[in-house]
C-alpha cells in the first residue's frame, strides 16, 4: 500500500504503509507521479490524499473497504462534485446524484482522497492521457473503465472525520471537453441547448472548443487482466428462497417451477403469490399440491391485484439467507443458482442482476459491471436487505417500481452488479400482467399527463434538477413525431401542459407516502 499526499496540484510526500518515505518525481503532475508509482509498485494499492486530510485518512480499513483489485474509490464530503450538476443535462443515470452518506456507485471521482490498484492505472497507460488536472484524470479513468468492469464508488469510510476544504471545480470549458471526450458527439449539442433553455446561458465558444478533443472511449481499454477475488465473506449457509408473483399464467409458472426443481443448488422455499381480482375466484394452481416438489412451496392466493403488493407479501415470508426475485414467465438453466453463488463469492456482492433476454435477443457487453437498472424478475439479494426496502405501492400498476426498489438499495449503500454472462430467458407471456386495465385518478383528465405520473414521481425522488430537465428536452423531441400537432408553438404549449399535469399528479403521489 502506497500513500501519495498532495497539495496545489503537486505531490508533496509519498510513503509506504510502514511509513518509510519513497522518492517521487517533483514538479510533475500528480497523474504522472501516480502512474510512475504504479510502474514501480505494480501489485500495490495506491492511495491519494490531500494534505489537509492526512490525519483523517482511514488507513486501517482500506483493505476491508477495497476488497478486490477491480475497484476505484474516492470521497469528497461536499454535496457537490468536480464535474458539477450540469452533467445532468447529458446523463440521466443514477450515478450523477450521489448519496454522500453511504457507499454509492458513481464514476464521479475526487482528488481529495481515494484509492485504486496499480494494475488499473497500468491498463489505462496508453489510452488515457495523464492530464494536468488530477480530478479530470481520475474522472476520465472511471468514466472509461466503468463499462469495462471497474467498480467505482463514492466511499465516506475513507475518512475518519468529514470536514470541508476547498477543491477544484470544472469550468464550463472543461465540462464541454469532458463530454466530448467521454460521450457521443450529440451530447455536447444537448448540453449547449439545455444551457440555453434552462439557464439562459449561451456558451458558443466552449461548445466549439470541445471539438478540438478526441473521444477517449474510441481507444480500446481493457482491464480483463485484473483478476477479482474478494476478501469479503457474504455467504454463510447459501440458503435461498424464490419469490414469484403470478396472475393468470398457470402453464408458464409450471415451467418456472420445473426449472427450479432441476437446479443443482436447490432453493429452500418457493413463495408464490397468486392474484385473481375476480370475485369468487379460487386458485388454478392445482399442480402445487398434486405433484411432489424438492422444495417447500408457500402459496398465497389474493383477490388484490398488483405486482408491488404481491412482491411485498412474498418478501415478508422469506426465511433463507438469500432471495431470488423471479417472474412467472422466465426460463433458465439448471445451474443458475449455482452460478450466482459462485459470482457472489468471487465479487463479494450483496445484490446482483442477471441478463434477462427475449427470444433471439443477444447481449453485447459481457463485462461484469455496475448496473444502471434493477430487474424485479432476474435479481438476487441478501435477505437481510428486504427488511429495509419494499416495492412502493404508489407505483402500483404504473411504471418505475423496479427502478425505485433498486435505488432504495443503492441509497442504503448496496450496489447492484450486473453479471451478463448469467442469462435468463424472458418469454414475455401474452397472458397475465395487467389483465384488468387499471383506472388512475388522472385517467379522466381532459389533459392527460405526459410522462406517466409514476415515472415523474420516481425521477423527482432520485434525479437532480438538471437530469429532469434533460429528460424533458429528450421527451419533447421523441414525442413530437408520435403525435398529431405539427405546429411547433402549439406543440410546445400542449407538451408543457401535459408535463405540468404529470408534475401535479407526481406530487399528489408523493403526499401519500
Amino acid at each position: 500500500m502506497i500513500i501519495v499526499y498532495h497539495k496545489e496540484s503537486k505531490i508533496t510526500k509519498v510513503i509506504s504503509v510502514d511509513k518509510s518515505e519513497i522518492s517521487f518525481a517533483k514538479n510533475k503532475s500528480i497523474a504522472f507521479g501516480l502512474l510512475q508509482l504504479a510502474e514501480q509498485f505494480p501489485e500495490s494499492k495506491l492511495i491519494w490524499c490531500h494534505e489537509e486530510y492526512q490525519e483523517a485518512l482511514n488507513l486501517e480499513e482500506i483493505d476491508e473497504i477495497m476488497h478486490h483489485n477491480r475497484m476505484m474509490l474516492s470521497y469528497n464530503p461536499s454535496s457537490s462534485n468536480y464535474i458539477g450538476s450540469k452533467i445532468g443535462y447529458v446523463e440521466e443515470s443514477l450515478f450523477i446524484k450521489i448519496n454522500k452518506k453511504v457507499t454509492y456507485p458513481t464514476w464521479q471521482m475526487s482528488s481529495l482522497v481515494g484509492v485504486i490498484h496499480a494494475s488499473i492505472l497500468l491498463a489505462t497507460k496508453e489510452t488515457i492521457k495523464r492530464d494536468s488536472s488530477f480530478d479530470y484524470y481520475l474522472n476520465s479513468i472511471a468514466k472509461v473503465c466503468k463499462p469495462q468492469g471497474l467498480l467505482c464508488y463514492s466511499e465516506p469510510r475513507l475518512l475518519k472525520k468529514h470536514f470541508l476544504i476547498s477543491y477544484p471545480k470544472a469550468s464550463i470549458f472543461t465540462l464541454f471537453k469532458f463530454i466530448k471526450q467521454h460521450y457521443k458527439k450529440r451530447w455536447i449539442v444537448m448540453l449547449f441547448l439545455n444551457l440555453i433553455i434552462y439557464e439562459r446561458q449561451f456558451h458558443l465558444v466552449a461548445f466549439l472548443y470541445a471539438y478540438f478533443f478526441k473521444n477517449r472511449k474510441k481507444k480500446k481499454t481493457s482491464i480483463d487482466a485484473v483478476k477479482v477475488n474478494s476478501s469479503l465473506t457474504v455467504i454463510n449457509n447459501a440458503t435461498i428462497d424464490v419469490i414469484i408473483p403470478t396472475i393468470g399464467r398457470k402453464d408458464f409458472l409450471y415451467d418456472v417451477l420445473k426449472d427450479l426443481a432441476q437446479q443443482t443448488h436447490l432453493p429452500i422455499h418457493v413463495i408464490i403469490v397468486e392474484q385473481n381480482p375476480q370475485e369468487g375466484s379460487v386458485s388454478e394452481l392445482d399442480y402445487l399440491h398434486n405433484e411432489a416438489w424438492p422444495f417447500v412451496i408457500k402459496h398465497t392466493f389474493t383477490h388484490q391485484a398488483g405486482a408491488c403488493n404481491a412482491r411485498n407479501l412474498a418478501l415478508s415470508q422469506v426465511e433463507s439467507e438469500w432471495v431470488f426475485l423471479s417472474d412467472d414467465d422466465i426460463r433458465f438453466e439448471s445451474d443458475l443458482i449455482e452460478k450466482v453463488f459462485k459470482e457472489v463469492k468471487q465479487y463479494g456482492v450483496l445484490c446482483l442482476t442477471t441478463a434477462c433476454l427475449k427470444v433471439n435477443e443477444h447481449i453485447h457487453n459481457l463485462n461484469v459491471h455496475q448496473s444502471g437498472i434493477f430487474g424485479s424478475g432476474n435479481s438476487f439479494l441478501k435477505a437481510d436487505l428486504i427488511k429495509k426496502v419494499s416495492f412502493d405501492k404508489c407505483l402500483e400498476f404504473g411504471y418505475g417500481e423496479d427502478t425505485d426498489f433498486g435505488l432504495q438499495l443503492r441509497n442504503l449503500g448496496v450496489d447492484v452488479i450486473s453479471f451478463p454472462e448469467i442469462s435468463i430467458l424472458h418469454l414475455k407471456a401474452p397472458m397475465g400482467g395487467f389483465r384488468i386495465k387499471p383506472t388512475f385518478e388522472w385517467s379522466n383528465e381532459e389533459i392527460q399527463p405526459k410522462p406517466s405520473p409514476t415515472v415523474m414521481y420516481v425521477k423527482g425522488k432520485y434525479n437532480c434538477r438538471e437530469q429532469t430537465n434533460k429528460y424533458k428536452t429528450t421527451l419533447f423531441f421523441k414525442y413530437y413525431k408520435h403525435q398529431s400537432i405539427k405546429n411547433p408553438i402549439r406543440y410546445l404549449n400542449h407538451f408543457n401542459n401535459r408535463w405540468d399535469k404529470s408534475l401535479f399528479w407526481a406530487n399528489e403521489l408523493k403526499k401519500r407516502k
